[in-house]
């Protein structure tokens, strides 16, 4: 069952980095001087598998949404009503991703993978939802089961397939929209790396002292049961272990989006990832099929503790630090134009041999 999401996933291709590279050096600039761009670049390339010979001029952002049933703990500064509203709200184009995207040049799609009230059916809207939301871990014990995380994997990889049904994108941006996921997020994250509850525990959507020791409690309590040796297998492989650990403290939306950036991966395509929430699915799609995080690109450093935690887990550097911690695939979706304008530079700029441009060797030659 595991093994169908990862045992055909290939690395990138470090042929193609190297050919990159060496095209990047040899570009009418002084070695190194654009800096992180030509990193992009360099990565761009080993995901497409060549040298990337063309402008990333087509975006996309997939938000995945889904609700918790640990809201119920007063974990969230705001009630669990907000997420099918702000499903609304991105369908109707007037929240902040849209304004991003907008600027951009991005097309936003919803993927409700679980949250509780349906909403209408739209032209951006996929309904792959594999249940009405999550249980309260705090209280059950566990968020849902194996079946539905193995269920809201494939529901991320149908998603995916129909937005690129609708258009060739160059680009998927991902983002998340769920209220109290951050507690969702930080629990696996916490349970997939070691971490503790005080290192990954953070205000998500600005709650008080008070609310964010409760929180921290939740996670501890959900962590302490993961950890019980007499609950836990050890001879259980790594993808086993996550698969539980999704399973105990949920996230349908985050499943589902490990599911889309498989299948994205296995597609060459580049994954931006958002916050900590999108991070946290980065994380989970690893455990799955280890080769998936050379094909992740961070935007942002999110100021949920827990992303800086995820973020180097996958040995992955954010291209910015704004300070953000909204989602919605904001970050994400700021990072796009640094990814159009690296597929710019290696493609449309020329070498210094193409030019004929007399390079510093030239001069001393002479």
């Amino acid at each position: 069952m595991i093994a169908s999401f990862s045992a055909n996933l290939e690395g990138v291709d470090a042929a193609a980095a190297a050919a990159a590279r060496a095209r990047v050096d040899a570009l009418t600039k002084p070695l190194g001087s654009l800096g992180r761009l030509e990193e992009l670049a360099v990565r761009l390339s080993a995901i497409a598998g060549r040298v990337v010979d063309r402008a990333y001029t087509r975006k996309a952002v997939l938000i995945g949404a889904g609700d918790h049933g640990v809201t119920e703990e007063g974990v969230s500064a705001y009630p669990a009503e907000v997420t099918p509203q702000m499903v609304g709200a991105f369908l109707g184009g007037h929240a902040a991703i849209n304004a991003i995207a907008r600027a951009v040049g991005a097309d936003v799609y919803v993927a409700d993978f679980g949250v509780r009230v349906a909403s209408a059916p739209h032209p951006l809207l996929i309904d792959v939802a594999v249940r009405r939301g999550t249980e309260n871990f705090a209280r059950v014990g566990h968020a849902m089961t194996n079946d539905d995380v193995t269920a809201a994997l494939r529901a991320g990889r149908t998603a995916l397939e129909y937005v690129l049904s609708l258009s060739p994108y160059d680009t998927i941006a991902f983002g998340d929209m769920g209220i109290g996921n951050t507690t969702s997020a930080a629990a696996l994250i916490a349970a997939l790396t070691g971490a503790e509850a005080t290192a990954v525990t953070g205000r998500g959507t600005g709650v008080d002292d008070a609310r964010l020791a409760h929180k921290r409690a939740v996670i501890a309590g959900a962590l302490s049961r993961l950890r019980d040796p007499a609950r836990s297998d050890a001879r259980a492989s790594e993808a086993e272990r996550a698969l539980t650990a999704a399973a105990s403290v949920g996230g349908l939306e985050i499943a589902g989006l490990a599911g889309a950036m498989l299948a994205a991966a296995e597609r060459r395509i580049p994954i931006v990832l958002d916050g900590v929430i999108v991070t946290a699915a980065a994380l989970l799609a690893r455990c799955l099929a280890p080769n998936v995080a050379g094909y992740c690109i961070a935007s942002h450093r999110s100021q949920e503790p827990a992303h800086t935690i995820a973020l180097e887990a996958l040995g992955l550097a954010p291209l910015f630090d704004l300070e953000l911690r909204l989602g919605e695939g904001s970050g994400a979706a700021l990072a796009l134009p640094f990814v159009e304008a690296a597929s710019r530079m290696i493609a449309e700029m020329k070498t210094f041999a193409e030019a004929g441009v007399a390079t510093e060797t030239d001069s001393a030659q002479r």
